[in-house]
Protein backbone atom coordinates (compact mmCIF):
# COMPACT_ATOMS: atom_id res chain seq x y z
CA UNK A 1 0.00 0.00 0.00
CA UNK A 2 1.54 3.31 -0.81
CA UNK A 3 1.58 5.92 2.37
CA UNK A 4 2.46 9.13 3.19
CA UNK A 5 3.31 10.62 6.52
CA UNK A 6 2.57 13.91 7.91
CA UNK A 7 4.04 14.84 10.93
CA UNK A 8 5.44 17.18 13.27
CA UNK A 9 7.97 14.59 14.59
CA UNK A 10 11.80 15.03 13.54
CA UNK A 11 12.52 11.29 13.94
CA UNK A 12 9.93 9.94 11.54
CA UNK A 13 11.10 12.60 8.90
CA UNK A 14 14.80 11.75 8.95
CA UNK A 15 14.05 7.80 9.29
CA UNK A 16 11.58 7.40 7.04
CA UNK A 17 11.90 10.19 4.42
CA UNK A 18 14.02 8.04 2.23
CA UNK A 19 11.35 5.45 1.53
CA UNK A 20 7.65 7.54 1.75
CA UNK A 21 6.98 11.25 1.08
CA UNK A 22 7.20 12.53 4.34
CA UNK A 23 4.96 16.07 5.12
CA UNK A 24 7.13 17.31 7.93
CA UNK A 25 5.98 20.28 9.40
CA UNK A 26 7.44 22.06 12.52
CA UNK A 27 3.64 22.83 13.75
CA UNK A 28 1.58 22.02 17.01
CA UNK A 29 -0.49 18.92 17.27
CA UNK A 30 -3.66 20.23 16.42
CA UNK A 31 -2.56 22.17 13.32
CA UNK A 32 -1.20 18.55 12.16
CA UNK A 33 -4.81 17.52 12.37
CA UNK A 34 -5.66 19.95 10.52
CA UNK A 35 -3.12 19.61 7.78
CA UNK A 36 -4.31 16.05 7.43
CA UNK A 37 -8.04 17.35 6.76
CA UNK A 38 -6.91 19.09 4.17
CA UNK A 39 -5.50 16.36 2.59
CA UNK A 40 -8.57 14.05 3.18
CA UNK A 41 -10.37 17.07 1.59
CA UNK A 42 -8.19 16.75 -1.71
CA UNK A 43 -8.89 13.15 -1.73
CA UNK A 44 -6.44 11.17 0.52
CA UNK A 45 -7.86 8.29 2.94
CA UNK A 46 -6.66 8.07 6.52
CA UNK A 47 -4.89 5.49 6.99
CA UNK A 48 -4.75 5.61 10.94
CA UNK A 49 -6.67 7.05 13.24
CA UNK A 50 -5.74 10.53 14.16
CA UNK A 51 -6.06 9.94 18.30
CA UNK A 52 -4.17 6.13 18.01
CA UNK A 53 -2.02 5.57 21.28
CA UNK A 54 -2.89 6.11 24.79
CA UNK A 55 -1.48 9.59 24.80
CA UNK A 56 -4.05 11.91 25.02
CA UNK A 57 -3.34 14.96 23.01
CA UNK A 58 -2.43 17.15 25.69
CA UNK A 59 0.23 14.66 26.61
CA UNK A 60 2.63 15.15 23.67
CA UNK A 61 3.49 17.85 21.66
CA UNK A 62 3.86 15.27 18.35
CA UNK A 63 1.69 13.82 15.97
CA UNK A 64 1.98 11.44 12.85
CA UNK A 65 -0.49 10.34 10.51
CA UNK A 66 -0.86 7.86 7.48
CA UNK A 67 -2.89 8.91 4.58
CA UNK A 68 -3.31 7.24 1.32
CA UNK A 69 -0.51 8.78 -1.03
CA UNK A 70 -3.07 8.49 -3.88
CA UNK A 71 -5.74 10.85 -4.55
CA UNK A 72 -9.71 9.27 -5.19
CA UNK A 73 -13.06 11.45 -4.11
CA UNK A 74 -13.27 13.03 -1.05
CA UNK A 75 -13.74 9.82 1.40
CA UNK A 76 -16.21 10.86 4.24
CA UNK A 77 -15.45 8.10 7.00
CA UNK A 78 -12.04 9.98 6.88
CA UNK A 79 -13.37 13.11 6.84
CA UNK A 80 -16.06 12.16 9.78
CA UNK A 81 -12.83 10.70 12.25
CA UNK A 82 -10.67 13.47 11.13
CA UNK A 83 -13.31 16.45 12.21
CA UNK A 84 -14.54 14.52 15.80
CA UNK A 85 -10.30 14.22 16.39
CA UNK A 86 -9.92 17.92 15.64
CA UNK A 87 -13.27 18.33 17.77
CA UNK A 88 -11.35 16.18 20.98
CA UNK A 89 -7.84 17.71 20.67
CA UNK A 90 -10.03 21.00 20.81
CA UNK A 91 -11.52 20.02 24.67
CA UNK A 92 -7.73 19.71 25.65
CA UNK A 93 -5.64 22.61 26.60
CA UNK A 94 -2.96 22.77 23.95
CA UNK A 95 0.59 21.02 24.77
CA UNK A 96 3.08 24.29 25.38
CA UNK A 97 6.21 22.56 24.29
CA UNK A 98 8.81 23.68 26.96
CA UNK A 99 10.03 20.47 27.57
CA UNK A 100 13.84 19.13 28.59
CA UNK A 101 15.40 17.71 25.18
CA UNK A 102 15.32 14.28 26.85
CA UNK A 103 11.57 14.51 27.52
CA UNK A 104 10.86 15.87 24.21
CA UNK A 105 13.10 12.88 22.54
CA UNK A 106 10.57 10.55 24.52
CA UNK A 107 7.88 11.96 23.25
CA UNK A 108 8.87 11.58 19.93
CA UNK A 109 10.16 7.98 20.80
CA UNK A 110 6.54 7.23 21.44
CA UNK A 111 5.15 8.48 18.58
CA UNK A 112 7.79 6.82 16.27
CA UNK A 113 6.95 3.07 18.19
CA UNK A 114 3.47 3.74 17.45
CA UNK A 115 3.71 4.48 13.78
CA UNK A 116 6.82 1.84 13.30
CA UNK A 117 4.39 -0.82 13.92
CA UNK A 118 1.48 0.06 11.76
CA UNK A 119 4.07 0.64 8.39
CA UNK A 120 5.39 -2.31 9.44
CA UNK A 121 2.07 -4.10 9.39
CA UNK A 122 1.37 -2.27 6.02
CA UNK A 123 4.27 -3.49 4.24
Amino acid sequence: MKIKIITNNYLIFRLYSNDYPVIYKKKSYKEILKLARDYVHKGHKLLTHPLSGSVKPNETPFKTILISSFLGDLDMKSLSIIEKSIETADKFEEVVNDYSENIERDFMEIDLSLIKNVINKLN
